[in-house]
């Protein structure tokens, strides 16, 4: 038998050591991971997500299952699509899932804080959510700003008015309106139109939330993936918009403090805030960048949420007339012919918030919810999670669970009659403002905010499709982002409703 020579020896050696180390990593790898799709070396399963993630990764939960893990880059990913699941994410481990990836572009518009909507679970963000949720954004808060929404709801009912019977274009109006009554709530008055150095809000508010559902290369590959973000642009957009944000913020702030202001009868939030940061007795000191941390939660959990809302509510109803004209009848019978609608009726509209939860289910405008990470070892789905898992619950594919909902696609607010479905946390089976510790702190206002809104449009106006078009050409196509905004824009024309004809 021949030697082997020099270099085949080597290669020989080379190839029984990749071997061993092969075989050692594939002993190492968890053996009780959920199913999931294959993955591509380097990137894994990132080219499968799509411009519509929620709708990508529904289609591979009925392949694989309603608990599925990926890799997105490196990083370990659960995707739970079933409110079994949602429930054991959200409740029965909510200690061990409830943390946060520090995401680059949440993490900086949050002011680098650990703040209530990005930040890691920690005794920092308990204090700041037990402030936000006790302090700015409880029940009681929440009703004391009835009169800015009664106002600017008045604002906006006059400003249709004029252009009754004409074709208006929905989205730029309610977010206008959403915009208005967020920055009296929070800051005492509007800044429509010079909120920025560009003038443009609605651009900026854009771009902050393209920031927060771009794709961050540091996010999925660590130690690399910074380069990515320079060579893109990300970074320095980033930068960009962070600090016209903080400037404006900052202007808000001075306006407060200038001795010579004059002081409103109701206290805004930006009032409450500076006034807690004086407070030496109490148990956490908020500095100016907490401040403005709030500020950026409020504005980016806020306005844009609101006004998606209510565009898909509106579109729904335009496509379903029955649904429009029974949920307009019963708004007028409780408000009479009384030109506006008194906010404190609005508990009385069943099916009006019937309504509200159709739309939330089919349409709920954070589809992935913001995104959770593991903090220790746990079983979803009698799987093993390990820590640092990032987990995903795409809510918009439990609305549309046929083993939950009949005709899961079909709007239907009947489907709720009798049901104590709820959309407040402690049914898995809706869950726009998600569940647990990291439920939306800003639930009751959001809520509220659309109810009112939409109670008023339905209320003051008869709405019908532009001339020529009917209910089948009204798109429902979707524009993927952090949150999932329509398409297409909604024309509808308001036909103002006639009070002296009402009959009671």
């Amino acid at each position: 038998m021949n030697s082997l020579s020099p270099t085949s020896f080597i290669l020989l050696v080379l190839f029984s050591l990749i071997s061993i180390w092969f075989a050692i990593k594939i002993s190492k790898k968890p053996s009780n991971l959920p199913p999931g799709p294959p993955r591509l070396p380097i990137i894994g399963n990132l080219h499968q997500l799509g411009n519509l993630p929620h709708r990508s990764l529904h289609e591979l939960s009925k392949r694989y299952g309603p608990v599925m893990h990926l890799r997105l880059g490196q990083v370990p990913t659960l995707v739970v699509s079933s409110p079994e699941m949602a429930k054991q994410v959200l409740k029965t481990h909510d200690l061990v899932c409830c943390s946060r990836p520090l995401s680059r572009g949440p993490k900086r518009l949050s002011y680098n804080l650990l703040d209530i909507a990005f930040g890691p679970y920690s005794d920092y963000w308990r204090e700041m959510r037990k402030l936000c949720v006790i302090e700015l954004l409880s029940v009681k808060r929440v009703q004391s700003f009835g009169h800015i929404r009664e106002e600017q709801g008045g604002e906006l009912m006059k400003s249709l008015s004029k252009s009754s019977r004409e074709p208006v274009e929905l989205s730029e109006r309610i977010f206008s309106h959403a915009n208005n009554v967020l920055c009296k709530i929070a800051f005492g008055k509007s800044y429509e139109g010079k909120q920025f150095e560009s003038g443009k809000f609605k651009a900026t508010i854009d771009e902050a939330m393209a920031m927060l559902s771009s794709f961050w290369g540091s996010d999925f590959f660590p130690y690399v993936g910074w380069i990515l973000d320079v060579l893109s642009g990300l970074h320095f957009r980033l930068e960009k918009l962070f600090h016209e944000f903080d400037g404006f913020f900052e202007r808000v702030i001075e306006e407060h403090v200038d001795p010579t202001r004059k002081k409103s009868e109701h206290e805004d939030i930006a009032d409450i805030l500076l006034g807690l940061a004086k407070d030496e007795t109490a148990s956490f000191r908020l500095t100016r960048d907490n401040i403005k941390g709030i500020f950026m939660n409020i504005f980016l959990g806020g306005i844009d949420t609101n006004s998606v809302t209510i565009i898909w509510a509106m579109t729904e109803l335009a496509r379903n007339p029955r649904v429009m004209q029974k949920v307009q009848a019963e708004i007028r019978s409780h408000v009479g012919k009384n030109p506006k609608v008194d906010e404190t009726k609005v508990e009385n509209l069943k099916y009006l918030k019937m309504v509200v939860k159709e739309t939330f289910r089919l349409h709920p405008p954070a589809t992935l919810l913001i995104p959770h990470e593991s903090i220790q070892h746990c079983q979803i789905g009698g799987y093993d999670v390990y820590p640092k898992t990032r987990i995903l619950v795409n809510v918009w594919a439990i609305g549309r669970d046929p083993q939950t909902w009949e005709n899961p696609d079909e709007f239907y607010p009947e489907r709720f009659e009798g049901s104590e479905i709820d959309f407040r946390g402690q049914n898995f089976e809706l869950l726009p403002f998600g569940a647990g510790r990291r439920i939306c702190p800003g639930l009751t206002m959001g809520a509220t905010a659309v109810e009112f809104t939409l109670a008023n449009l339905l209320h003051c106006f008869d709405w019908e499709l532009p001339k020529g078009m009917k209910k089948e050409d009204i798109s429902l196509e979707e524009d993927g982002g952090l949150t999932v905004h329509k398409k297409l824009p909604l024309y509808l024309v308001p036909v103002e409703y006639k009070w002296q004809d009402y009959k009671s």
